[in-house]
């Protein structure tokens, strides 16, 4: 009778810390279902992982209300059948295709990090082919060539570069700047204009029209500085950020290449 007496004890002790076991997995509930506490962090993760706030009390209060209106929500979504339509249907689908290519591209992401070592490479290639003298020119685009030298003869006549840019030229992304086009290496230029720009002094303007695939230009040289870089440890981020999009780009293209199919892709 004691050891009855004693297992029913137990028993009884077991089954009485058993909602609160319970309880203590689960936010609260919802119509009687249960709110559990592994979708707050599931989601906090979420947002740290977004970069868009630092874990903090104020973060986990506001996640706990969102899992909690979520669970209401779906549950009104579930009581009125939307599960079972055919639009939801097709959205699932679309997610769950996306989420695959997503956990795709992060797994080759993981295995195929982007070191230091290839980010120096990177840098050290593009400073050697940017290296000499950084170019400030002004320029008006026209499409005629005799509309180019009927601008040339006014600047000539003491007409203003700057004013006649924002009139004439059809360089949208210049014009209104009178057709400043900044300080840039000539290799950013087609051969034709970078030819002509550095072959001015400062302050000179090119006295015939300079013909290149755009149009007609006009050009008058600013200014000339060398050619200045940022550090590499201010840029690091980036060109690692660019090498691994490279990367990705190229394993999406081997998968391509490898399927086995006689679609013709338009791009």
């Amino acid at each position: 009778m004691k050891k009855f007496a004693l297992a029913a004890v137990v028993a009884a002790t077991i089954t009485a810390l058993l909602p609160a076991a319970a309880t203590a997995q689960n936010i609260t509930t919802v119509n009687g279902k249960p709110v559990p506490k592994a979708r707050v962090e599931t989601l906090v993760q979420q947002v740290i992982k977004g970069g868009q706030q630092q874990r903090s009390p104020e973060l986990e209060a506001q996640v706990k209300d969102e899992v909690v209106r979520r669970e209401i929500f779906i549950q009104a979504a579930e009581a009125k059948g939307i599960p079972q339509t055919a639009e939801y249907k097709t959205q699932i689908e679309l997610a769950r295709q996306m989420l695959l290519i997503r956990g795709l591209m992060e797994e080759f992401r993981t295995k195929n990090p982007v070191s230091d070592a290839d980010a120096q490479a990177e840098y050290d290639k593009f400073k050697a082919a940017n290296t000499g003298n950084e170019y400030r020119a002004r320029h008006i685009l026209v499409e005629k060539e005799e509309d180019a030298k009927a601008l040339i003869a006014q600047i000539k006549a003491g007409g203003n570069f700057e004013e006649l840019a924002k009139k004439n030229s059809k360089d949208t992304g210049s014009a209104q700047n009178g057709g400043d086009l900044d300080f840039a290496n000539p290799n950013n230029f087609v051969p034709e204009f970078s030819k002509a720009m550095t072959a001015l002094q400062k302050g000179e303007m090119t006295q015939e029209p300079v013909k290149s695939q755009f149009g007609y230009h006009i050009i008058k040289l600013e200014d000339v500085r060398p050619a200045s870089f940022p550090a590499f440890d201010d840029v690091k981020a980036q060109i690692k950020q660019r090498i691994e999009q490279q990367k990705v780009a190229e394993y999406q293209q081997s998968l391509i290449e490898k399927a086995k199919t006689d679609y013709k892709f338009s791009k």
